[in-house]
């Protein structure tokens, strides 16, 4: 078993790491997932917020540090694997830690919820951890099979709580200097100000500007953001 295992070709984006993602008041939901160890964790852990929060991004970093660690993981985005059918968690229950992602997409379909119920037996039985996230806690979902209820519901739940605007700015600003370039505090702002409070949209954003930066030669002023944004809804 490779270190780090992804499925379906699934990869790891690159930016999804610790190192770039700003806590603020997540600190401790952070610091939670950080300390998470083989054998004396919860085997279930439990992660919910609204969506654009970092979810994906964390459940990425868990698997990015599992690698450096030596640690076999697997990071399955349940959107994507729902059509696939529910074997695709088969044999998984021996790796030391899964992260599903988006759960609401198979929990209440009967096959997948027995599916993950005896992923989480066998995740149990050798020490390993499961790492779910979903925008509600699991005592607000449909969930059918009581057993995988209770399970989920017995193991950690974290919530990841929405940034404040200055936080929102510390984001854009650390994503910036991690690709290497400067944003001045005004244009970060400014884009907290004009575009929606979802920060993989504002990242995504942000990436863009970097690459019309490096076309137009010009740095990320407010004046060239607007430029680019008026080009963007022409």
């Amino acid at each position: 078993m490779t270190p780090t295992q992804i499925p379906l070709g699934i990869g790891l984006r690159d930016s999804s790491v610790f190192a770039s993602f700003w806590p603020g008041r997540n600190r401790p939901v952070v610091d939670a997932l950080l300390g998470l160890t083989p054998h004396q964790s919860p085997t279930c852990v439990w992660l919910h917020g609204a969506s654009g929060l970092g979810k994906t991004h964390l459940l990425q970093a868990l698997c990015a540090r599992a690698g450096e660690r030596g640690e076999s993981a697997a990071y399955l985005p349940l959107v994507e694997a729902r059509s696939m059918g529910n074997d695709v968690v088969t044999g998984m229950g021996e790796l030391a830690l899964v992260c599903l992602d988006d759960a609401e997409a198979v929990l209440s379909d009967p096959q997948w919820e027995r599916a993950l119920f005896r992923l989480h037996q066998e995740l149990d039985e050798q020490g390993g951890r499961m790492v779910v996230s979903a925008t509600k806690p699991p005592a607000a979902l449909p969930i059918k099979l009581r057993d995988l209820a209770s399970r989920l519901n017995g193991g950690l739940v974290l919530r990841l709580q929405p940034l404040e605007d200055t936080e929102q700015v510390e984001v854009l600003k650390l994503r910036a200097q991690l690709r290497g370039f400067d944003l001045p505090e005004d244009t970060a702002q400014f884009l907290i100000r004009r575009l929606p409070r979802d920060m993989a949209k504002l990242c995504g954003f942000l990436d863009r500007l970097d690459r019309a930066s490096l076309i137009a030669q010009r740095r990320l002023t407010v004046p060239f953001v607007k430029q680019v944004l008026a080009d963007q809804t022409q």
